[in-house]
């Protein structure tokens, strides 16, 4: 076989090799990211103090109006409470 056709194959082969574990490091970092966003997202919503009725109406009326106002009304009461 010709040397610069064995040469090219190679690079082929090194390169194919590379883009594999590339692409193995960005399904780990993909994951990372999704799990550091639901580590978020669980966070947001327990800090809004609602329980699970309340925050399953709030999610129902936003999907529906795109819509927090029930989320405004449920801060307040928390402030009034505090106070």
């Amino acid at each position: 076989m010709n040397k610069k056709r064995e040469k090219v194959i190679l690079e082929i082969t090194k390169t194919k090799e590379k883009i594999a574990e590339l692409q193995e490091k960005l399904r780990e970092l993909e994951q990372q990211k999704t799990e550091l966003e639901n580590t978020e997202i669980v966070a947001l919503v327990r800090s809004t103090k609602m329980n699970t009725t309340e925050l399953s109406a709030f999610l129902k009326a936003y999907h529906k109006k795109n819509d927090a106002s029930f989320l405004n009304q449920k801060q307040e009461e928390i402030i009034h409470e505090e106070n």
